[in-house]
Order: C-alpha cells, then structure tokens, then sequence
C-alpha cells in the first residue's frame, strides 16, 4: 500500500484534523468549500484533546488546525501529546477572532466576494496551505535524516571494511571494521590513499587494472592481498564504485572489502590434505608393487646365504643383497604407513606405558647432549592403537627433534588428557571436537621455516643436506596418525623450536587387550615335520619359501593358485596340517580357498600372505589378520617363526582334548 509520504498532493485530498467547537468546524468546512484554490480537502472534526489523539491513532493527517492560541495550555497539551505519540502532524492554532469573524461573514448573508471577508478566509486558506506545505517539507527533511541516519549506522556496523575516496583516491572515510582489521585509526588514514595498504605482493599490473577501470566509471570487483598496520597480511575480496554527483561526474569511490583469510587458509588446508591422499595413494601403489619383487630377492638372498659359509668369498656380497633388500621393505613399510594402508593390530594400550618402555632406549637414539623430559599425565585415558606403529611415531619424532638439535637441547614428551570444544577447533580446524589423549613431543631445536612447514608430512621432503636423510620419517608419522584414527598438529618458529601434538581419540569402552602371542625366534624352533599347503600364484616368492620350508623338515605341497591347490589337495592321500596361501589370487581368492578346504581338512589351520593393504585383506574374509597373517615382503624365517606360532596356538587350544 502506498504510504503518504510517497502520494502526489494533486491527486490525494488534503486530510485535516480540525479541534473545536462544531460551529467553528462548520465555519472552516464553508470556508475551505467556497474557496477551491484549497483544493479537495476532508475535514474530521474532535471536540477535545482526547477525542483528537483517537483519531491520530488511527488516520494519518496532513495538518491539526486547532481553535486555541499557542500560549493556551489546552495547546500546550496538544503538542505535549504529540511528542508522546512521535507523530510528526503540523498544528495550526487559529485565534478566536479568526473564526468569529469568518463566522460573523457568513450569518450576515454577505457576498462571499466582500472584500474584507474574502481577504479573512484568503488568508485563512494560505496559512492553512502553507502549514502543510511546511509540515511536508520538515517529513521530507526528517526522512533524509532518517535514511542517512540508517546508512551511516550500517555502514558503520558493517563486518565489512567501507572507505570512501575523493576522485584522486584521497581517503575521506574509513568504518570501524577498517581500523579494526588494518591497525590503522581514521586519523592515520585521513588524507592518505589506499596505498598504505599494499602489501607487494600483486604486481603493478593489477593495481593498474585496478585504476583504469574505476576512473573508467566501472565497478572494478577482485581478489587483493593487503598488509596490516603490523605488516601481517590479509587476503580480501574486494569492489570498488564509483560514486556520480547529478551531472554524472565521478566524484568520489567507494571500497568494500570482505576479509577471507580465514577462508583462504581452510581452502589451502583442504587443498593440502587432498595432496596428502592423492600422494598416499600413490605411495601406497607403489609399496605394494615392490613387495613381491623384494619378497623373492630376500628368499633367494636367504638360501644363498645358507648354502654359502663364512669363509666364501660371495659370503659378503650375499650379505649386502640381503642388507639392502631389508632396507628396501623398510622403505616399502614406510611408505605403506604413510598411505594408510598398513596392516595393524590393535590393542587397548596406556600411552604412559608405552612412553615409560621407549624411555628407555630413546636416549642411546638422540645422544648425551640432548635432555629427555618425560611428562606423563597421571589417570590417562587409555587409547586403541598398534603399539608398534606407536613406537614408531615416537621414535620418528624423537629421531626428527635430535636432528634439530645439532648442539644439543631439550626433548619434551607429555601426555594430557583434553577435551577439545568449538572455540578450541576454530584455531585448530583439522581437529573435530571431542575426548583425546594427547601425545605433545616438543624440541628446543632450530624450528621449520614458514615455506617448509605445510611440506614437512609429503613423502621424501627433507630440508636436510643430500645423503642425510629419506624425507619418510614425518611422513610415516602422518600416516600412521590418520589410519589410527588420530590427528596431528604442529607448530613452529625458526629459533623457537618445534611443537608436535598428536590428538587420539579417548577409548570409551574398557576392554582387556588381547594377548600377545611369543614369536618363536631359536633356529632350533623353526623346524618342524608338518604338512604344509603352500599357495602362491608368484613363483618367485614360491619357489624359494618351499625350498626353505623343506630345509626347516617340513613337508611342502606347492600349487599356483586357488584351483591349483583344490587339485593338488584331492590327489593328496595324507593330512595337511596348514596352508599358507596368498589372499588375493586369480580365479579364487585365499578365503574363498580356506572355506572350501576346511570341509576335508577340519584340522587345518591357515597362515594367510598378502603384499595388500589390511582393508583389501579384510573384504577378503579374512578375520583375524593379527594371528594368522604375514605382511609381505617377509623374510624366510620370519615365515617359519610364524608358521611355528600358528601351529603353536593349534597344539595348546587341542591340547585338552
């Protein structure tokens, strides 16, 4: 509906709230009527204050003609009420003698032409039209107000930063949000172009972009690093307008800038993490690729040695075979770390625990100079980790800080129990809400540069020189962190040292860890005279575990692949004690295979093999990879040693029998 203030006076009645006697309203009513230049005009009449504020409470008018002088104190009232109710309606107190004698016209049955009378209720109708016309001009001038008052307070309030320029780029206005941000008061800038802010990191070229396109009269909108009061930079989207005075010239520029630094880091920190999994992957590929090569290189490696004694001359050469071999699925086990894809077994642990047993050994790895500050937290939460991996990562840590500390420092290792709320996370966004443990491994070493810090987890990164280091050992860390479920969070200065806080998630339900088969590691123990199934579609991993196993005094029936080894199995006469087979196979996979043997061999126990990652092994029906799995790439013995652990667990859970 359209409002008062927006209607066209000469198509809208002149609306009056006339306050009076009902003879002097009539009065009014004929003199308004007689006299058309008034134009069309409803009149409502009010007997007394009362009567009047009912009607201004219902009906906007354009002016209260009132019968009183403005010294009455009926007047007085009447503005009071008014004030009280913020209506903004024109008065007009009419003294009594104008309306006697504009009522004393029209009792006489005078012309309405006499003179005098028409020179009364002219100037009546003047005063009444200039009233309006006054009360009008003081509404439009209140609305002006009004509208400048409400810019001016959401500018001000704005989150944005608002500065405004003269059309040379003098600044003439900046908002709080501006001197908030930037550092810089409204006194610093005034008088100053926005040049204080350049931050150098854009070339010239787009604050020439920038110029042109504003002094062009067009809205310039983009993306602008800018440099605070105490030279930390902030990243800001910004559009520029021109502002055009009535004749069309560009007087004056305004600059909103909407501050996304914040957003920015997340992008950076997202895009940093997608990097992290897509160089995982590939880690994780390529790991898998050399394991059965390496597999075959430690087999045969292994019964060279056996066959070749101390005293020949290939002894040595077989021995760096075997030495780099080893490293090599070192390496291949870091790598698998790092993409997540290594096989875990997990247990309930004590972080205390755990740190108490490293403690131990941790100061023959960073040396004398370096002083070792263990800081448990007493009644620690307890976690589900790999106690191995964990290990590993404190070692990696520990190993990193002494590398940091050339000439000697401090290595601080605490654990704390932290429950971590939004406020926490915002400065901390990798880390969601919640319960953790936290494992805080602190140096007072050199610190990471600002340019090496978001690298320092990608595989082979290193800021050491050439030869002293593989640049796996933070990423291993990383890794093994985000497949346990944790996450991890580092900080750093150069000169200030380096802060790791690595944030498990609290183990709610209390369970007994399983226990913990003994490996058998005598030579004497790992021989046997059992009949052992031994599936393998790579034969070069095959050829050579057999030819060991039988060494070890085992009987060995080989076959190259699931179908194979159903064959193989039904021309068999006698027992077969285990099978030791791959998991992932052409034709039928190691599970699909143990299902199906287990029907004619109830008592054979299963060793399962796999170069995979845990999650492959598992969608493979494969149940327990804690006691009855082997990682490749293994050495021979360490598939006998668990070959023997296997059928050790069968002759004590049978025994009572």
């Amino acid at each position: 509906m359209m409002s008062r203030k927006e209607a066209n006076p000469k198509e809208h009645p002149l609306e009056l709230l006339f306050v009076g006697m009902p003879e002097q309203s009539a009065v009014l009513r004929e003199c308004l009527g007689v006299h058309r230049q008034a134009g069309e005009t409803n009149i409502d009449h009010a007997l007394d204050i009362g009567e009047a504020k009912e009607k201004l409470s219902h009906k906007m008018y354009d002016l209260l003609v009132c019968a009183q002088r403005g010294a009455d104190p009926e007047a007085a009232q009447i503005i009071h009420e008014l004030r009280l109710q913020e209506r903004k309606v024109p008065v007009l107190f009419l003294g009594v003698s104008v309306i006697r004698t504009s009522s004393h016209v029209a009792e006489s049955g005078a012309e309405i032409s006499s003179p005098v009378a028409e020179y009364k209720e002219s100037s009546l109708i003047r005063t009444i039209k200039g009233a309006v016309a006054l009360g009008r001009a003081e509404q439009q001038k209140r609305e002006v107000e009004d509208t400048f008052r409400t810019l001016y307070s959401a500018i001000e309030q704005s989150a944005d930063l608002v500065l405004i320029t003269d059309s040379t780029g003098i600044i003439e206005y900046v908002n709080p949000a501006f001197e908030k941000l930037t550092g810089y008061s409204r006194a610093e800038v005034f008088g100053q172009t926005p040049r204080i802010l350049k931050s150098g990191e854009q070339s010239p070229d787009v604050y020439g972009e920038l110029w042109r396109t504003i002094t062009a009269g067009e809205i310039f909108r983009g993306v602008l690093v800018n440099r605070k009061k105490t030279g930390e930079s902030f990243v800001v989207e910004k559009t520029i307008t021109p502002v055009r005075n009535a004749s069309g010239r560009v007087t004056h520029f305004i600059s909103n800038d909407r501050d996304i630094s914040e957003r920015r880091r997340l992008e950076a920190a997202l895009f940093q993490a997608q990097k992290m999994d897509a160089i995982g992957l590939l880690a994780g590929g390529v790991a898998h690729e050399l394991r059965t090569p390496l597999a075959a290189i430690l087999g045969y490696a292994e019964l060279m040695q056996d066959s070749v004694g101390p005293e020949h001359r290939l002894h040595r050469n077989v021995q760096e075979i075997l030495s780099a071999a080893r490293r090599a699925a070192d390496l291949t086990r870091q790598l698998l770390a790092f993409g997540r894809k290594q096989t875990q077994s997990l247990q309930v642990l004590d972080l205390n625990a755990i740190l108490r047993d490293i403690s131990r050994m941790l100061p023959r790895l960073i040396g004398e100079d370096v002083e070792l500050i263990i800081a448990p937290q007493p009644n620690l939460d307890k976690v589900k980790l790999d106690s191995v991996q964990l290990e590993q990562v404190v070692m990696n840590l520990a190993a990193n800080a002494r590398d940091a500390m050339p000439a000697g420092g401090k290595l601080t290792i605490a654990t704390h129990n932290v429950e971590l709320d939004e406020h926490y996370v915002q400065s901390r966004m990798v880390v969601p809400p919640g319960n953790y443990v936290m494992l805080e491994v602190s140096d007072s070493g050199d610190g990471i540069d600002s340019e090496h810090l978001p690298h320092i987890f990608e595989p082979f990164y290193t800021t050491k020189e050439q030869g002293k280091g593989t640049g796996l050992g933070l990423a291993t860390v990383y890794g093994i962190v985000k497949q346990s479920g944790g996450f991890i969070w580092v900080y750093s200065e150069p000169g200030m040292g380096t802060t790791f806080k690595i944030y498990y998630p609290r183990f709610e339900r209390r369970t007994r860890p399983a226990a913990v088969a003994e490996i058998v590691s005598s030579a004497a123990d790992l021989r046997g005279t059992e009949t052992i199934l031994l599936v393998e579609d790579e034969s070069a991993v095959r050829h050579p575990a057999g030819e060991y196993l039988r060494q070890c005094g085992y009987t060995v029936i080989e076959a190259g692949d699931g179908l194979h080894a159903v064959e193989v199995a039904d021309k068999h006469q006698g027992r077969i004690d285990i099978m030791v087979t791959d998991v992932v196979m052409p034709g039928m996979s190691g599970g699909q295979l143990a299902e199906l043997l287990s029907e004619r061999y109830s008592a054979m126990k299963v060793l399962f093999v796999s170069g995979y990652s845990e999650k492959v092994v598992l969608r493979h029906k494969i149940l327990d990879v804690q006691t009855n799995f082997l990682q490749k790439p293994f050495t021979l013995k360490s598939l006998a040693a668990k070959i023997r652990e296997v059928l050790g667990h069968v002759l004590v859970s049978t025994a009572p029998q």
